[in-house]
């Protein structure tokens, strides 16, 4: 059986905060609501729910008319935390997973969850991530989850929707999302990422495509990318590129790399990554590598922006 959400829309006011969301849930897979904050994260939530009514579209769950569901929210993620955790004395911990394990088994086939992680110390997430997936596959139940913390979304979530101005941005796998946005809020929802205001120089059915920065002034090369993405020439575009796509360069390079001339201006140590701010004539770039070597702040250096790691998305 799945959760069925077909053109969803809430107003408050004039003011519409979710427009047309269609997407579905299956049985035994956590879903993901990820988007900035504001975009309506918790409201959608609260629609699955039946605390708060919609505007206009439907929610279906099989043949059932009322949705069983359980609400847990980051106002109950102390409780939340004690259930799945050790930190209760054993005999009041395992009473309290019985009945909460009884509970969702029984009456609330569908897990709500919003923001209930967050006050949760790093060193007992893991623990709790591999609890609580397990517990949503072997009771078959739908999970649906908004956060937008990474950690949470990649170790946890099979499915992510994005909303961006009240709207589905795109629904795929963390890694599809994270590999292949299709927009700038999806570049934006997972992950750091560059994004470098262009305008494109060539006609779309040249085989290599060429784009002007505006900032820095700087001509970008792209092996290809979807029409409906690049739009009219005269139209700016952001180009997407991911920190640790970005490679740095002291020596000979290979210009069909999208080679600019860069300097350092800050470093981040991350103990096995370091972040790099790079300014290359007024652009801002980041990077990501594994380890420092002789890199100092004030240093000069190539930074190489690969054409098939470069996307083109659409605003």
């Amino acid at each position: 059986m799945t959760l069925k959400i077909n053109k969803l829309s809430k107003r408050y006011h004039n003011n519409w905060v979710l427009r047309d969301i269609s997407f579905e849930a299956k049985k035994g897979e956590i879903l993901g609501i990820i988007g900035e904050n504001s975009c309506g994260k918790s409201t959608l939530l609260r629609l699955i729910n039946g605390t708060e009514k919609p505007n206009s579209g439907e929610i279906s769950f099989g043949d059932d008319k009322t949705l069983a569901t359980s609400f847990i929210s980051n106002n109950s993620s102390k409780n939340w935390k004690d259930i799945f955790s050790k930190s209760l004395p054993i005999s009041e911990s395992e009473h309290q997973q019985t009945l909460f394990y009884e509970e969702l088994e029984k009456n609330n086939p569908i897990l709500l969850i919003d923001n209930a992680f967050s006050n949760i110390d790093p060193f007992n997430k893991a623990k709790l991530f591999s609890k609580f997936k397990n517990f949503v596959k072997e009771n078959n139940l739908i999970a649906i989850l908004a956060t937008n913390i990474e950690e949470e979304i990649f170790s946890l979530c099979d499915q992510v929707v994005v909303l961006s101005d009240g709207y589905v941005a795109q629904t795929e796998t963390p890694r599809e999302v994270y590999e292949k946005p299709n927009s700038v809020a999806s570049a934006r929802a997972l992950g750091r990422c560059n994004l470098i205001v262009s305008r494109r120089i060539t006609f779309t059915n040249d085989y290599i495509l060429e784009f002007q920065t505006l900032v820095g002034d700087h001509q970008l090369l792209l092996d290809k990318a979807p029409k409906a993405a690049l739009g009219a020439i005269t139209n700016n575009v952001s180009l997407a590129i991911r920190p640790e796509h970005i490679s740095i360069s002291f020596g000979a390079s290979f210009p069909e790399d999208n080679l600019l001339k860069a300097q350092i201006v800050g470093i981040e140590y991350f103990g096995a990554t370091t972040r790099l701010q790079l300014n290359a004539n007024g652009l801002m770039l980041e990077a990501l590598v594994l380890r420092l070597v002789g890199l100092n702040i004030g240093d000069e250096c190539m930074v190489g922006l690969p054409p098939d790691r470069i996307r083109v998305l659409k605003s």
